[in-house]
């Protein structure tokens, strides 16, 4: 086809003009003249409207004869075949071709680098790490690399950013306040291990101190054995006097909320000294060095309390154990104290005072049944009198609430069988009484039903029955 189609031109031979690509060109490459333009108003999309003495289907021959050139022309242009400038095609060297069309299934480099072989052997596909079972070995990471970074040797870790004094209070001060709840001393070494305390590690006793200071007697304790637990574990015997120093000098802005607290600081730091979380020559390198009166005052308390611990007082219990954690044959025997304290001074308030400072507000059952039992063992009516007024006055101030009132009444009413062995008379003297108890509102009239009774009749002699009678009366 085209060796007719070469021959055809030759027969018929086509100008430069109708073979140019565009309409109106400049000068050609070589350097020569202008191509005219004479026939732009023949030709629209490659069809000759030509009127001349060609034929319309001569100028489709042509249209087609040359379209077939170009195509056989970029075909061959790797080849080095190229058009003349006359129309002829001639082979050798040759510039580059401009269409992409022919490289697009090409797998040779376009940049005309390297033997034109696939990539990576044939394992370069996409989404594919290589050939399938090749093993690749550990790659050496040159060190000239401007992006070279030793990580070998690199260890990580978790960085806490260390609290400041703003943020300090509003983190510790709950973990204190909670562990005035629990009292174990390990779950507060936890949570202080956990943050980066830093330089305000030794603000962590005296803010648990200020604390206890608004606090309750069974606090303060919890309080030295925290201070105990956390001296050398979390805490060092350098931050333990640095924050007594502090306490020290704080004194006369604590004594505007508590004030007692010259004498509570120097019982807490004799009972530090006790606990050999202070040294022993702590108060005695103030000697002399003091000019604020409430620190004089602290160190002066904590001297006093250290020489009576050499007397055989136990620093360790002055602050006492509060609440569930004492045991409870101890708090039976100070309910006792207290009830026999009342029978003799007669002061209720004080009585309160110091039932309430026992900080055992679900064991109150036990007051009460203490106080009946009191009663029944007791001779004369000056005891059953003045036990009725307190547990009146108490019920009345909502310090034994009416549950715990009701369920020591009903640990009497069991234990009754039990207390007639050693008081005869038990039944009829806790008749009456709960009959008062009803009188004057302690109890109400379902629980002053559940009252037991004697059902056997028993036979008496004729000097315990003028008693019982008058008693009837």
């Amino acid at each position: 086809m085209a060796a007719d189609c070469e021959a055809w031109l030759n027969a018929n031979p086509v100008e430069a003009d109708d073979l140019s690509d565009s309409f109106i060109s400049g000068e050609e490459d070589n350097g020569g003249p202008a191509v005219s333009n004479k026939n732009i108003n023949n030709e629209i999309n490659g069809n000759w409207l030509s009127s001349s003495s060609n034929s319309i289907h001569e100028a489709r021959l042509k249209a087609k004869a040359k379209r077939r050139l170009r195509k056989n022309s970029s075909r061959d242009s790797g080849r080095g075949d190229s058009l003349s400038d006359n129309g002829d095609v001639s082979r050798g060297t040759s510039a580059a071709p401009t269409s992409p069309k022919s490289k697009l299934l090409d797998r040779k480099s376009r940049l005309g680098k390297g033997r034109g072989l696939p990539k990576k052997g044939g394992a370069g596909g996409k989404g594919v790490w290589g050939r399938s079972g090749e093993v690749y070995g550990p790659v050496e990471v040159d060190e000239k690399d401007p992006n070279y970074d030793d990580q070998e040797n690199c260890v990580y870790e978790t960085v806490v950013p260390p609290l400041d004094e703003r943020d300090f209070e509003k983190t510790v001060t709950p973990i204190v306040q909670e562990y005035f709840e629990h009292g174990d001393t390990n779950e507060v070494a936890e949570l202080l291990a956990e943050l980066n305390l830093g330089p305000m590690r030794s603000e962590v006793p005296s803010l648990a101190v200020s604390l206890a200071l608004e606090a309750k007697a069974s606090h303060r304790e919890l309080t030295s054995r925290l201070l105990a637990d956390l001296c050398s574990s979390v805490l060092s015997h350098s931050d333990m006097e640095k924050s007594f120093d502090k306490l020290l000098r704080e004194l006369p802005d604590l004594i505007l909320d508590t004030p007692g607290a010259p004498q509570l600081v120097g019982q807490f730091i004799a009972r530090a000294v006790g606990d050999q979380i202070l040294s022993k020559s702590y108060i005695e390198g103030y000697k002399g060095k003091v000019d604020c009166e409430y620190a004089r005052a602290a160190l002066d308390r904590a001297a006093v309390l250290l020489k009576m611990n050499m007397g055989g007082l136990r620093i360790d219990n002055q602050w006492g154990t509060g609440g569930g954690q004492r045991p409870v044959t101890q708090l039976i025997k100070e309910m006792n104290l207290l009830l026999k304290e009342y029978i003799l001074s007669g002061d209720s308030k004080e009585a309160e005072r110091c039932l309430r400072d026992l900080e055992v507000p679900h064991f109150h059952h036990e007051f009460v049944y203490e106080a009946i039992v009191m009663v029944l063992e007791s001779n004369g009516e000056k005891t059953p009198k003045m036990i009725l007024q307190l547990l009146k006055s108490l019920s009345l101030s909502s310090i034994i609430t009416v549950d715990q009132m009701r369920r020591g009444y009903e640990r009497v009413y069991m234990d009754i069988a039990e207390i007639n062995i050693d008081v005869p008379r038990a039944y009829f003297i806790l008749g009456q009484f709960v009959d008062k108890s009803f009188h004057v509102g302690i109890i109400g009239a379902k629980l002053r039903d559940q009252c037991p009774s004697r059902s056997q009749k028993r036979f008496v002699n004729n000097g315990e029955a003028d008693v019982v009678k008058l008693e009837r009366y």
